[in-house]
């Protein structure tokens, strides 16, 4: 899969999307090295030589994406826990946990500070695979479809493409997830049920066999998808917002520093909508984790439409600083690796002789 795509990525509309040159109504082939340097597409390939260490699209380019998702999840989610483990003991248990700062209260008095670190080893191994999975797997949909749409739909339809690409991705990432975030669930919401992930592991399987992994995958669908989409979908359009209207000078111009704090900013803002709009979900997904014999359905008529947002204010908090910092780490590892890192995409010269906006 990952060889048919690769040499298409060369053609990919976000390669170089402002990068078009058009001389004498033909356009000049990248590969014909005559023209290639005294043309701004040339002069970007040669860029691109020097300053990146693998081709755009490339194998190369794929695997160190995933080794950013990767740590770019893993580490997040994991420095998080404590307050994940209030906001899912806040759904399951409303009457105990009244509030962020009551949960941690409580918490600590029954179980020491180390029992805000339960959990954490079944989301640190989760929510790394899910992460290589999902920003992996999102460039490889992203280039893929791209292609499919042609140059100029894919700038036309921009938006969808993005939610197209981070939907087929979270559908893997999710698979992935789902077996370590039932254990995560279970020692984090049932007292005694077990402390470390070696423990969880082999009594889940002995009480419900291989179904008590996956169970929850179909609510994790659920909350992550639409989740996912909002996270990159949201994140794109407003990074590109950002350079357009608020940082002062085009992107070419702002260091590396620069970017990687418009790249903070896209991420934070973009976290808050995620959390809004994947918490209903979420809360079905940590009470079903729970309760043995319940459906998602069930789960979701007895919380109620009232029951479905407890614990929205602690979910915001930590999904807006997780995404915001998900986002850093993973343009961070595309710039300390040097991997290509396309602008916000502008219209193609095509386009724009379409819609008469070039002489």
């Amino acid at each position: 899969m990952f060889s048919s795509i690769a040499p298409l990525a060369r053609h990919n509309p976000f390669y170089a999307p402002h990068f078009q040159l058009v001389q004498d109504g033909v356009r000049k082939r990248p590969a014909e090295p005559a023209e290639a340097p005294t043309t701004r597409r040339g002069l970007a390939a040669a860029s691109a030589d020097e300053e990146y260490s693998c081709e755009y699209g490339s194998l190369k380019f794929y695997a160190l994406c995933g080794v950013g998702g990767v740590l770019s999840c893993g580490l997040t989610h994991t420095g998080v826990v404590p307050l994940d483990l209030v906001k899912c003991r806040m759904q399951v248990d409303p009457q105990k946990y009244k509030s962020i700062f009551n949960g941690f209260s409580v918490t600590i008095k029954e179980d020491g500070v180390r029992g805000l670190a339960k959990g954490w080893a079944p989301t640190f191994i989760g929510y790394s695979m899910q992460g290589l999975c999902k920003f992996g797997f999102y460039e490889v949909f992203k280039i893929l479809y791209g292609n499919m749409l042609g140059e100029e739909n894919a700038y036309l339809w921009r938006t969808s493409l993005y939610l197209a690409a981070s939907a087929s991705a979270e559908f893997f990432a999710d698979i992935a997830l789902a077996p370590m975030e039932a254990a995560k669930v279970r020692i984090q919401t049932q007292p005694g049920y077990a402390n470390t992930l070696r423990e969880a592991l082999p009594k889940m399987f002995a009480e419900e066999g291989i179904w008590a992994f996956y169970k929850g995958v179909a609510p994790l669908w659920m909350r992550q998808i639409p989740y996912t989409m909002m996270k990159f979908a949201c994140f794109e359009r407003t990074v590109e917002a950002l350079y357009k209207y608020v940082v002062p000078k085009p992107r070419s111009e702002c260091t590396k520093g620069e970017q990687l704090v418009v790249t903070f900013v896209a991420g934070y803002i973009a976290g808050v909508f995620c959390a809004i709009v994947s918490h209903p979900a979420d809360s079905v997904v940590s009470v079903l984790n729970k309760e043995k014999g319940s459906s998602a359905s069930q789960v979701l008529m007895r919380l109620g439409f009232k029951g479905v947002w407890k614990g929205l204010f602690a979910r915001i908090i930590m999904i807006g600083t997780l995404t915001a910092l998900q986002w850093f780490i993973y343009d961070s590892v595309k710039v300390y690796f040097r991997l290509p890192r396309p602008p916000p995409p502008e219209m193609p010269e095509s386009l724009k002789k379409k819609l008469g906006l070039t002489e």
